[in-house]
């Protein structure tokens, strides 16, 4: 089976939108290893039905931010709803393709959190877009964190032709100008960690 493209075949794609990663490992780890503190600018790319959104909206507190995107505009709408239900008056949903130009300023980010999105997708076709403009909405020594489904056949989740080993993942992230620093197994899952160093040449 083929990689799943942007716009409309994501969209079509089985296996986008269908509820959230988050339940699946034990988000208490997960959050440390973000180590979020109060006053960070989160951004959740692909943030589903925004599990990951609202618990960080938690952790940056009052004068953090989180901003959310997805490329369908019912997950949009239903975080936005889910965020005014719990009072949360930090949160940013808004509709953005993966692939497009993400809508915020150069240097505004701290963090970065992508989440069971990238075997979705061609990497090979838009990988370099992708992590170029994270790379860009980061600011220095922002880190990206990508959680995916192990390389391995199970009974759930995409085919084993789909899913991404950390290694394929590292090759398309580092040469945006990012360094891995960290490397964590979440059960069915795992999740990597990146920085962006400054260019300094």
């Amino acid at each position: 089976m083929s990689r799943k493209q942007c716009s409309s075949d994501i969209k079509n794609s089985p296996h986008r939108g269908r509820g959230s990663s988050f339940w699946m490992h034990d988000s208490e780890l997960l959050f440390n290893e973000l180590d979020l503190k109060v006053g960070d600018v989160f951004l959740d790319v692909g943030c589903g039905t925004g599990d990951y959104s609202i618990h960080a909206a938690e952790k940056v507190g009052e004068t953090g931010l989180v901003y959310a995107t997805d490329i369908k505009r019912e997950l949009i709408d239903g975080l936005t709803n889910k965020a005014e239900e719990a009072g949360l008056k930090n949160v940013r949903a808004i509709v953005n393709d993966i692939c497009e130009q993400l809508p915020f300023e150069d240097r505004s980010i701290d963090l970065c959190l992508i989440s069971t999105v990238l075997h979705s997708l061609d990497l090979e076709a838009t990988g370099e877009k992708i992590f170029s403009e994270i790379g860009r909405v980061l600011k220095y020594e922002g880190r990206l964190f990508i959680i995916e489904c192990k390389k391995e056949d199970t009974q759930f989740g995409p085919p084993l032709s789909m899913r991404i080993s950390p290694d394929e993942i590292e090759g398309y992230v580092c040469t945006s100008g990012f360094e891995k620093i960290g490397l964590v197994n979440l059960g069915y899952n795992y999740m990597i960690e990146f920085v962006l160093k400054e260019d300094k040449s």
